[in-house]
């Protein structure tokens, strides 16, 4: 068995009794307190995720814009520098292999650059897909994953705690907006963006950069209120805001319309999988809900989704909210049960548990003024 991979922040995880845990070829932590403690002080202040685990991908030359624009479902070569695009890979089926940010970047060379963030399990199939596909193109690619680190910062109360660290006015800095700056007196890159469903930033630093500032950010965290917060937190958080995870609510069998991703494919270009999007029948292919139990168990992924006895449906993701003191879940119900309102029931170890399929997502935070991915 190959041992874990472990991100620079990981002996200040373990010596500060995070609960550690594999995580797609990781050690990681899943929390340090409790997971709604965690939960509660990212929507109340801010939390503090590790997410160095995520692959960081960068792409140069003249072609990398081209290229990326091939392969993902969104517009890139129109993106201006700086900007953020959330986007899927997928396959000539139409199925989802990835979903990924895309960063336009521009150095301080004056170069500009492709960052593609991706999900950690899936790093070692994107880096293969794109290696396939990049004959032609003048493109160097470079996984730098292991060199770089990276910190989201999440909260209320994120943007006062980051901004005494980096030069660039975070205030400035619109939603799925990203720039090269200074961060602790060094190198890095700040971007606008989040898994939460709350304002923050995500930070990316060279890996010998992290720990310091980790440790800097987590010292003025504390007085607000704020606190370390592990995968438990990251996974409840992203539930809350209907944010779909992949392994759960996308795989390589799920096309975008279906789990609500249409805002992240533009039909109208040409990428891998386009002409199958373009052509499929999506009325008799199941869709993403959300649902709310009328008791507080808990419906886990696997779980079946009933209508009268009959399986309708799956569970993809379920948990207690903390925010909402309820339980929630997304899963997939046939098509016409897939209005709000719908009367199901999920079978949650043996007993029919009465659930109202309700609108994504569960969670909206109070926005201030941005733009959307």
């Amino acid at each position: 068995m190959n041992a874990l991979l472990q991100t620079p922040m990981h002996p200040w995880h373990v010596e500060h009794g995070a609960q550690m845990v594999p995580f797609a070829s990781w050690h990681m932590p899943v929390r340090y307190s409790s997971i709604v403690e965690e939960h509660q002080a990212t929507r109340q202040s801010v939390g503090v995720f590790d997410i160095s685990h995520m692959g960081r991908l960068r792409l140069d030359g003249p072609d990398a814009l081209r290229l990326v624009d091939h392969l993902v479902t969104r517009r890139v070569q129109t993106m201006k520098p700086g900007q953020v695009r959330y986007a899927l890979l997928t396959n000539p089926q139409g199925g989802i292999l990835d979903d990924v940010l895309v960063y336009r970047m521009t150095d301080a060379a004056g170069n500009d650059y492709v960052l593609l963030v991706v999900n950690a399990a899936n790093r070692p199939r994107v880096l293969d897909w794109i290696e396939e596909h990049y004959q032609g193109y003048e493109v160097t690619l470079s996984d730098l994953t292991q060199q770089w680190a990276m910190i989201a910062v999440q909260g209320p109360r994120a943007l006062e705690a980051v901004q005494p660290l980096v030069h660039q006015p975070l205030q400035e800095l619109r939603y799925y907006r990203a720039t090269e700056t200074t961060v602790l007196g060094r190198g890095g890159i700040v971007s606008r963006t989040g898994y939460t469903g709350e304002d923050g930033v995500e930070l990316i630093v060279g890996a010998g950069a992290a720990l310091e500032l980790w440790e800097e950010i987590i010292r003025r965290v504390t007085p607000l209120g704020g606190k370390p917060a592990g995968l438990g937190a990251r996974d409840t958080l992203r539930l809350e805001a209907g944010m779909p995870l992949y392994g759960h609510e996308l795989t390589e069998n799920t096309l975008p319309q279906q789990a609500g991703l249409d805002f992240a494919v533009d039909l109208d270009k040409d990428f891998i999988g386009a002409e199958a999007l373009r052509q499929a029948d999506f009325s008799a292919l199941a869709r993403l809900v959300g649902l709310e139990l009328h008791s507080r168990r808990v419906a886990r992924e696997g779980y079946a989704i009933l209508r009268q006895n009959d399986i309708v449906g799956q569970v993809t993701s379920g948990t207690f909210s903390p925010t909402l003191q309820k339980s929630i879940a997304m899963g997939y119900v046939a098509p016409e049960l897939a209005a709000p309102g719908t009367q199901l029931h999920v079978d949650v170890r043996g007993r029919p548990e009465p659930a109202t399929v309700v609108p994504l997502p569960f969670y909206h935070r109070r926005k201030k003024k941005g733009s959307q991915p």
